[in-house]
């Protein structure tokens, strides 16, 4: 088990992947919607006039939640120097699960948590819910111990496991080449990591992926 550590990175090129990582996330829901409503324009039949209603709702709606978790994840929700609802953030976390196959379990107590804190929160969830991908459950605690937050994120599933660049860049401390939409995200959870000074540790054990992040200070 390792602390990641990165070279910084331009702030530009940090602002287009994660745009990019959020478009590629609404790209199949947004299609999905249009096609629904090509099928009303064109079809007569009811029950495929039906179908593609039910097509609308259930895209709109899967668009809808990673819409509003992206917000929170990636987002300036609450302005500079806030502090994020964690209810709120839990709402958003199960919303988003809802349409995964692993199950959710959040064990954060209902509060404010620090903006940064909360940001590396969600965006340890996007991790760990890849992790399985077979399905199983994300266990989601944190606390808030002063300004500082600790928490653990645990992916326990059928041959859970880290991708390839989720694992080169937080456990070995490499650089994903090349950097693009996906190898964005755990170069993010370092980031955030740093700037909200706690140390970022992720292991691997039998179906089981772990992620903490724990104040420096603690050390």
């Amino acid at each position: 088990m390792t602390e990641s550590t990165r070279p910084a990175i331009d702030p530009l090129e940090l602002a287009a992947l994660i745009a990019s990582r959020v478009c590629h996330d609404l790209i199949s829901p947004i299609g999905a919607i249009a096609n629904g409503l090509e099928v009303l324009d064109e079809e007569k039949d009811e029950s495929m006039r039906a179908f593609a209603m039910e097509l609308i709702r259930n895209s709109a709606g899967q668009a809808s939640s990673k819409l509003q978790f992206a917000r929170l994840a990636f987002g300036a929700s609450g302005g500079a120097g806030a502090e994020i609802d964690m209810s709120e953030a839990h709402r958003c976390a199960a919303a988003m699960m809802a349409r995964e196959k692993a199950d959710l379990d959040w064990q954060v107590m209902a509060g404010m948590l620090p903006k940064l804190q909360a940001k590396l929160l969600m965006n340890l969830l996007i991790l760990a819910t890849a992790s399985v991908a077979r399905g199983g459950v994300v266990r989601v605690s944190a606390e808030r111990n002063g300004a500082a937050a600790p928490m653990r994120i645990a992916a326990e599933g059928d041959r859970a496991r880290l991708s390839s660049v989720a694992r080169q860049v937080l456990m070995e401390g490499g650089s994903a080449e090349p950097l693009d939409a996906h190898a964005v995200q755990p170069l993010y959870c370092t980031l955030l990591a740093r700037q909200a000074g706690l140390s970022l540790r992720v292991s691997e054990e039998a179906d089981r992926v772990v992620f903490e992040a724990v104040p420096l200070a603690a050390l």
